[in-house]
């Protein structure tokens, strides 16, 4: 198999990963529900909170796999390993947030979703996405652009729009998934 094949076959099994991004919906949320409604007005705790609300990630993108009949991980894939590798490094970003956290409070969940829109990048060559790579760009400059104009008690405003910019990135990934299925089977029918 090719690489080429490689990378088809692992964006077919596992829908391009769309699983990961619907949850990352639920996680956003979780999040605009921390900084919205007023629970305590200590930036530290609502950060706290920030981080609690990223934790569920996993288990909530294995649901949606099971949902959206799609495999969690395509592990007999040679690229399946890259793949995590992609994620991994999302978590030592994740660094630059726990900084923030106590030097730059009030832009720590603009640094989070920053974090998270760039992470997406090397997902545009592995899926072969043109989703990936566009969103990989725009939420980090949108965010940036929001979060340096926001006042602090604003934040909830990254909150919505990670959401906003979340279904439109899902809407995109289910379009390239029927695409893709769509050109799967027709190359079928013509070998057959």
């Amino acid at each position: 198999m090719t690489i080429d094949q490689m990378r088809t076959d692992l964006a077919r099994r596992n829908l391009k990963g769309l699983h990961f991004i619907l949850a990352s919906i639920v996680l956003w949320t979780g999040i605009l529900v921390v900084w919205y409604f007023p629970l305590t007005e200590n930036i530290y705790t609502r950060n706290l909170f920030t981080f609690i609300c990223t934790a569920p990630l996993m288990p909530l993108a294995f649901a949606f796999s099971k949902l959206l009949k799609a495999e969690f991980s395509a592990k007999d894939n040679p690229l399946n390993n890259l793949g995590i590798l992609f994620s991994i490094n999302q978590f030592l970003y994740i660094l630059i947030a726990m900084w923030a956290y106590a030097a730059a409070p009030t832009n720590m969940v603009m640094i989070i979703a920053m974090i998270f829109g760039a992470h997406l990048l090397p997902f545009a060559w592995l899926y072969q996405s043109r989703a990936y790579l566009i969103m990989s760009i725009l939420i980090p400059i949108i965010i940036l652009i929001m979060g340096y104009n926001l006042p602090a008690e604003r934040v909830f405003i990254l909150a919505a729009t990670m959401i906003a910019l979340e279904a439109v990135f899902a809407t995109w990934l289910t379009i390239e998934n029927r695409s893709l299925a769509e050109n799967i089977s027709t190359t079928r029918k013509k070998s057959a």
